[in-house]
């Protein structure tokens, strides 16, 4: 039984580790909205120096332990995708977006079609507050990121292969504290690896 109280700890680490994140995403609201704020945060990372290669072999020679920098390459944990939220407004209770949400979008596409950001594709991720039923938040959560796509299309050229589209429903609450603050009701874009 004494193994549990460990599992437990770290379970309990991983959860406040997550919600710190999450806490610390921060959400660009009208006068944030950029095309070079977005770009810094949606730029693929510069590409670490690439990792040494292994030290040649023989049969009669394996190295007991691999050079750190080799190591590392092969066991190296994958940085978390970059990622922008933006607090899009939409009609209430609707997937319809505002003259203020376009703005922002307008903006957003620039920054996509920007030579930083021009060969990265995206995941458009729709949020909704708990307020509704969960189905209800996932299908609306799931309107509106398909709004935001389609208007990335059609006002802009963006093409198809590049966005896709994903309701969360309120399951990412980034202010649990406080579940009908704006922030809980946000888009956020994901950079795709």
């Amino acid at each position: 039984m004494k193994l549990r109280r460990p599992f437990a700890l770290l379970a309990l680490a991983a959860a406040l580790a997550c919600g710190a994140a999450q806490a610390q995403e921060k959400v660009l609201r009208e006068g944030q909205v950029t095309q070079q704020a977005l770009i810094d945060a949606l730029a693929p990372a510069a590409a670490a120096s690439a990792p040494e290669e292994d030290p040649p072999r023989s049969r009669s020679f394996r190295p007991m332990v691999r050079p750190a920098a080799a190591a590392a390459g092969t066991a190296a944990t994958a940085a978390p995708p970059a990622r922008a939220s933006i607090l899009v407004t939409f009609v209430t209770d609707s997937a319809e977006l505002t003259a203020r949400a376009k703005k922002a979008l307008d903006v957003l596409a620039g920054a996509m079609k920007s030579d930083k950001l021009a060969s990265v594709r995206f995941t458009i991720e729709g949020h909704a507050d708990p307020r509704g039923s969960e189905e209800h938040n996932l299908k609306l959560s799931q309107g509106r990121a398909d709004s935001v796509r389609q208007y990335l299309m059609s006002a802009h050229g963006l093409t198809a292969e590049r966005i896709q589209a994903v309701g969360k429903g309120s399951s990412a609450l980034m202010n649990p504290g406080d579940p009908a603050a704006p922030e809980n009701r946000r888009v956020t874009i994901v950079a795709v690896p």
